[in-house]
């Protein structure tokens, strides 16, 4: 039968002090419970040297099944988003606002970026799940499968190559599995959210009964229920209006002591509603409709945000909430099959595959089409406009065109419908063989993946069509409403028929009210948008490891050393259906889009005992590591790490690390085409940000804005922008140091205390709207002529209407903080008591998140950390208990307060909004599980025990707004 290795010791104590979970498995118990136990030498993420012991110069985080099992939820990423370590921005909920990444969960370590953390499975890379990008989809690897998940901070691409810039999160998944288990599981909120998730998952496996091979069979069935903003208990339509004690103007009212702005409930739009808006802006009476059509006068705001938008003292159906078309979690589906084999050819030889097929079906709700005042309704000759209304309007003198506003609801909402199907196939042979006394570990592989993603957003208007539809007249051949572009008679001289698309099918259409409109004519001004996404990868990879102990030995042991190669390559592939290339929806025409790039890769790692079991050196080991690779789209880059543990007694090890590591454009930097979309933004020379910047006053004059000036910034702008074929590599330093105290008095105990520092440079950046527009008018000396010709403004009103942008190498990022972790595992009885208890708790402070837009540019300097999304305290507390057949866990999660300002030098300030911060929350879980004669195990669970939720003004994806809910499950193993 297949050996690993020779050399095999005792590492149970380094197993409960390194890698412990923090949750107590009945399966490890029942292991623990035997005679003592020995291991080969093993691979941990972080190094490819197999080692005795379970630690390494870096510092590693470590969540097991028995964790991942109380969270509740299927989603992985959102899971691990609840470590301090992870930012949650790019999780299931971070995405929620993404037609391209619908559904997509994936991680992103210390805040700096999905594409800077390297995601591995079983330590070899996975496809993407985002096209253009190498951002792993965990959501597609089914947590009852996973083993554990190990994570490490600080630059890696030495071990494992591009993109480890942050740092590495290994997914370890469970195989060699003998039996079968049976899982169903399931979430229920308790405060009326309608949240539920359910899953119900079968594994089973079987050993020959010569024990050389082992085939493992999952499928799964997992199911996450969509949930709107409105339906969370604290969501009240929040947002800022103008304070009215802070308005008058007649003085510097940016530091007078008295809030800009004021958060309050009920901040919507009169202008525009899904039952249509005469005069939205003025100029006549403001006149809306009820659902049958009926008219009305719309009701008026108490305050006011902006020129669109303001308070109310309720919800009106009349007023346009922004709350009421986003999600906060999607509809998800789910359907997994997966397969894992190994078969041993000898004692020296295995051969191991996995195989993996997900289908994921997203459903993700948008805002529908809509029409700000840029129609419009000829007062006179409409077909459907009720006499009483126009009787009005031209009484108003207005006896033409008449500007209009509408939500086009009763087409549908704009829904991101997403069909993303992945497949994954590894192969590889792995072993040893021996040459003289020099034994060798081998272990090459294949490993091939595709994403294929049919995408479709629903409802979109046909802009022209609409045009056409809305310009209805009485056919006096009829007697019935008709387009005047099918009626010859009601043409002027000059007419031409607005339509783009199949212009002689137009149907007229009814705006007033809702869903007064024909079939036809909802054909013919709406329309789906469809682009299929294809990502593929090709790995192949070898690495060798050996030992010098044949040759020589330094004081505290043989050298080990790991070589090896990898050739890999990537596409990504988008094709968009011809209307919208044609640019016939409400986007500008968007270009298909293909990159594609290889590389190859060589790396050596050693690791030098130095010095073990002499006075002041237990042990004291140097690790070192290099990596040269070679990009078919970015040229050629090297990459290096070196580590140090130090042990001058055994209760006490020091380690650090420190290196460069490197991150190659993805595919969306370097080769995506110009194409259009939409941003939010905040007009910097807009009165109340006027004031934020100390040339902001100068340049917006210089730009002929006004004082005072109130911009419409609550809408989406347009924006134009595509990749950069000329990017090089991002460059990152990293260091990490701390200690690793294990008293030797108190058995089980072990406190880690680690420092990292990351610090970018030649950043690939996109920037974005707000950047360039920001950077337009705060330059010193005048208005950044780059800057600006990329901003195109409404000559009339001022207003932003098209940012162009792009990726450039020219930013910085930095990060810098310490995280620690107190474990201890004590058997009560040494105290009289039944049972085994366990602590884990473990923390992160954030001492620096800065990010540099450019880097030559050191005093425009951004800010993160304490704000909103990175807060600079976090921890966690897990207490688990055992006693016989049953477990209990108590957790709880602390964030502390967060800016909800800008806390950048010549930032923002608490002055500019109130409420300027949200308050520190502390949620705690409880669960139980018991283990009935090794076949069946129930668990059960509240999370967020006390329904704690964030104030109804924050949303940000790091926090917990679902409340209160059950997590139950049970198990059958066979």
């Amino acid at each position: 039968m297949f050996t690993k290795a020779k050399l095999s010791c005792c590492v149970s104590a380094a197993l409960s002090l390194s890698l412990a979970s923090t949750a107590l498995s009945f399966q490890a118990v029942a292991q623990e419970a035997g005679a003592e136990e020995t291991v080969e030498k093993i691979e941990i993420t972080g190094s490819r040297i197999k080692r005795t012991e379970l630690s390494t110069p870096a510092p590693i985080i470590s969540i097991s099944a028995e964790e991942i099992a109380r969270f509740g939820t299927p989603d992985l990423g959102s899971v691990l988003a609840e470590l301090p370590a992870i930012a949650a921005g790019s999780t299931l909920i971070g995405n929620n606002n993404s037609n391209a990444n619908a559904g997509l969960s994936s991680l992103d370590l210390r805040s700096l970026g999905s594409a800077r953390t390297l995601v591995l499975v079983n330590g070899i890379r996975h496809v993407a799940g985002d096209p253009g990008t190498a951002a792993v989809d965990t959501g597609a690897i089914p947590a009852a499968m996973i083993d554990r998940v190990e994570i490490i901070t600080g630059g890696a691409s030495a071990i494992y190559g591009s993109d480890a810039v942050s740092g590495v999160v290994n997914i370890i998944l469970k195989d060699d599995y003998e039996g079968t288990e049976v899982n169903i599981s399931g979430t229920q909120d308790t405060e009326s959210v309608d949240y539920k998730t359910h899953s119900f998952s079968l594994l089973t496996g079987a050993t020959s009964d010569d024990g050389k091979t082992n085939v493992t069979f999952f499928a799964a069935y997992d199911r996450i229920k969509e949930v709107l903003r409105p339906q969370l208990q604290q969501a009240e339509a929040n947002g800022t209006i103008i304070n009215p004690l802070d308005a008058d103007g007649s003085e510097d009212t940016e530091n007078n002591g008295i809030p800009d702005r004021l958060r309050v409930p009920f901040v919507g739009s009169e202008m525009i509603n899904a039952f249509g808006v005469l005069n939205p802006f003025g100029g006549g009476p403001r006149i809306t409709f009820m659902p049958d059509g009926t008219p009305m006068d719309q009701v008026s705001r108490i305050n006011t945000n902006s020129f669109a938008f303001g308070n109310f003292d309720q919800r009106y159906d009349s007023v346009f909430f922004t709350d009421e078309y986003i999600n906060y979690i999607p509809e998800q589906e789910t359907i997994t099959l997966a397969s894992t084999f190994r078969h041993d050819l000898n004692d020296n030889v295995r051969l191991y595959g996995d195989f993996k097929y997900v289908d994921k079906d997203i459903a993700q709700q948008f805002q529908p089409s809509f029409r700000f005042g840029n129609i419009r309704i000829n007062a006179t000759d409409n077909a459907f406009l009720d006499p009483v209304t126009r009787q009005r309007l031209f009484e108003n003198g207005q006896t033409g065109n008449v500007q209009f506003a509408r939500f086009f609801d009763d087409i549908g909402n704009r829904s991101a419908e997403n069909d993303r199907k992945l497949y994954r196939v590894v192969a590889g042979a792995k072993g040893f063989f021996e040459l003289s006394d020099t034994q060798f570990d081998f272990d090459v592989f294949v490993n091939k993946g595709e994403t294929a993603n049919t995408r479709r957003t629903l409802n979109d208007l046909i802009p022209t069509n609409l045009t056409a539809a809305l310009d209805s007249v009485i056919d006096p051949a009829t007697g019935q409403a008709a387009c005047r572009s099918q009626v010859a008679s009601a043409q002027p001289d000059g007419y031409t028929d607005p339509a783009a698309v199949n212009g002689d099918n137009c149907a007229p259409f009814n705006p007033f009210g809702f869903g007064q409109g024909s079939a036809e004519a909802y054909d013919f001004i709406s329309g789906d948008v469809t682009r299929e996404d294809v990502v593929t990868q090709e790995v192949i990879g070898a690495s060798l490891t050996f030992d010098t102990a044949e040759f020589f030995e330094l004081p505290g042991g043989p050298i080990g050393i790991a070589l090896g190669g990898e050739y890999r390559k990537e596409t990504s592939e988008t094709t968009t259906d011809e209307f919208t290339k044609a640019g016939f929806f409400t986007n500008a025409a968007t270009p298909d889009e293909y990159g594609e790039f290889d590389a190859e890769e060589y790396f050596v790692e050693v690791n030098l005992p130095i010095l073990k079991g002499v006075f002041l050196a237990e042990e004291l080991t140097l690790d070192g590591a290099f990596r040269s690779a070679d990009y078919s789209h970015a040229g050629s880059t090297e990459a290096w790490q070196v580590g140090m543990k130090w042990s001058p007694i055994e209760d006490l090890t020091v380690r650090g690390t420190f290196g460069e590591s490197v991150r190659a454009p993805n595919i969306v930097e370097a080769f995506s085409p110009q194409s259009p979309g939409f941003a939010n933004i905040n007009d910097p020379c807009d009165a109340d940000n006027i004031n934020d910047d100390p040339d902001r006053s100068a340049n917006c004059a210089a730009l002929g804005i006004p004082p005072g000036f109130q911009a419409n910034d609550n809408v989406s702008i347009n924006l134009v922008s595509g990749g950069n074929p000329d990017l090089l590599p991002e460059d990152s330093e990293s260091k990490t140091v701390g200690i690793v105290y294990t008293p030797s008095y108190i058995e089980n105990f072990s406190i880690t205390v680690d420092l990292y520092d990351i610090e970018i440079t030649n950043a690939i950046n996109f920037l974005g709207a707000q950047d360039i527009l920001d950077n337009c008018v705060d330059a010193t000396g005048g208005p950044d002529a780059n800057f600006c010709a990329s901003i195109d403004r409404d000559p009339v009103t001022n207003d932003v209407e098209l940012v162009r942008s792009g990726y450039i190498n020219a930013s910085s990022l930095t990060t810098r903080g310490i995280e620690a972790q107190i474990l201890y595992n004590t058997d009560l009885s040494a105290f009289d008591l039944p049972g085994e208890l366990r602590f884990n708790i473990a923390g992160n402070k954030l001492l620096e998140l800065n990010v540099f837009e450019f880097q030559d540019r050191p005093d425009e300097i951004n800010v993160e950390d304490g704000e909103i999304g990175d807060p600079d305290l976090q921890f966690r507390t897990s207490v688990d208990y055992r006693l016989d057949d049953w477990a209990f866990n108590y957790t709880s999660r602390f964030i502390n307060n967060s800016a909800l300002f800008d806390v950048s030098p010549g930032g923002g300030s608490p002055e500019d909004t109130d409420p300027g911060f949200v308050g520190s929350i502390w949620t705690h879980d409880l669960s139980a599980a018991y283990l009935h004669d090794d076949w069946m195990e129930v668990r059960f669970g509240v999370r967020n025990i006390a329904n704690k939720v964030t104030q109804p003004y924050n949303f940000n994806a790091l926090y917990d707004l679902l409340g209160r809910r059950v997590v139950g499950s049970v198990t059958f193993r066979f």
